[in-house]
């Protein structure tokens, strides 16, 4: 209830914001404050640039590839229905990409870098958890030797994560699970289903998959065609096909659908893993995508201020009538409501203040 909330009184006035004058000509200018909530269609592409951005800076100069790990439909339910199971997709998916990697050698233990990100709903919005991996091209041993490894073995990986991860949620769900482990078998008899993208060569594809694919919000505010106050209309390209589908469903429906994702507090949804959640000395050795120089600069452009400049070409800031850059003069979150009015008293005074 809480995202909810956060997204029902996204940029509501009521809930905070800034104030910022002009300390020349005394124009003044709120700012609403936003849920930030990753699961707000709008505030989610803010999280996506941010998380992405994070992501990045991690990223060894190599190339890396883009898998994705599903899992048979008739397993879905469990996972809904209990979710710490999800916890089990990050435990198949981290021991099977470790054990393929040892296989190489296992003397020098070359170790990968991959980031794992949890996606729990399909283009249609349906309940369909299923993992993102970008995994390094290669491996890191505890001498210092870089191994490429270029050929994936998916017939491995398919069938050691279809093994891994049913290990995983009988052990969680107990014996009652046999039965359903054994039908799984005797249905997916070649694994589960794992895709992977074509090769990621250079940094900057491998930054905008993370983008696109790692962080995004649950449907694109592009995606959503019409509200009629009683029926929202929604379009997606079918997976399968790539066929463009048009939906429409009721709003209750469609609320339901889009919080249907979000997880219990606190559960982590990206994780690194390998050469990206170690802090080794000899690690330091390793080239990265994005040098640590750049860093400031690049993060720079994930505030609200530069994003407003880059994509509608002024600055929010500027006072509209002296060209002046404004001052904060106040700053309101409280999580409850007062009115503008309030607000714009409060801020004149100060004004008042500093001018005497």
């Amino acid at each position: 209830m809480e995202n909810i909330d956060k997204m029902l009184n996204c940029g509501n006035p009521s809930f905070g914001g800034a104030m910022y004058v002009c300390t020349t000509c005394h124009n003044m200018k709120f700012v609403p404050f936003h849920c930030k909530s990753r699961f707000c269609p709008t505030c989610g592409v803010k999280y996506s640039q941010e998380r992405s951005t994070s992501m990045a800076f991690k990223l060894v100069n190599c190339t890396h590839r883009h898998c994705v790990f599903t899992i048979d439909e008739k397993l879905r339910h469990f996972f809904l229905e209990d979710r710490s199971l999800l916890n089990c997709l990050f435990r198949a998916v981290q021991s099977v990409i470790l054990h393929m990697f040892n296989k190489i050698n296992k003397s020098q233990n070359f170790v990968p870098g991959f980031i794992c990100v949890l996606h729990t709903f399909g283009r249609p919005l349906e309940w369909n958890p299923h993992i993102h991996c970008i995994l390094s091209e290669g491996g890191f041993s505890g001498n210092a030797i870089w191994r490429p490894v270029k050929h994936f073995n998916y017939t491995y990986l398919r069938n050691a994560f279809q093994t891994a991860l049913l290990n995983e949620m009988e052990q969680h769900i107990g014996p009652s699970f046999k039965k359903i482990k054994a039908y799984i078998y005797h249905k997916d008899k070649n694994g589960f289903y794992v895709y992977a993208k074509p090769n990621l060569y250079d940094p900057n594809t491998v930054i905008k998959y993370i983008g696109r694919y790692l962080g995004r919000p649950v449907i694109a505010l592009k995606r959503i065609d019409s509200y009629d106050g009683e029926n929202v209309t929604f379009h997606y390209n079918r997976h399968e096909d790539n066929a463009y589908v048009k939906r429409t469903i009721p709003a209750i429906e469609f609320i339901k659908l889009l919080i249907q994702p979000i997880p219990e507090k606190h559960f982590k949804m990206i994780r690194y893993y390998g050469l990206y959640a170690r802090h080794r000395e000899i690690d330091t050795k390793l080239y990265r995508a994005i040098h640590k120089s750049k860093h400031r600069f690049i993060k720079s452009f994930t505030k609200w201020r530069q994003d407003i400049l880059l994509s509608f070409g002024y600055d929010p800031l500027f006072c509209p009538h002296c060209k002046k850059e404004m001052a904060l003069v106040e700053v309101y979150y409280r999580h409850k409501r007062v009115s503008l009015q309030e607000l714009y008293e409060r801020t004149m005074a100060k004004v008042k203040c500093r001018s005497a």
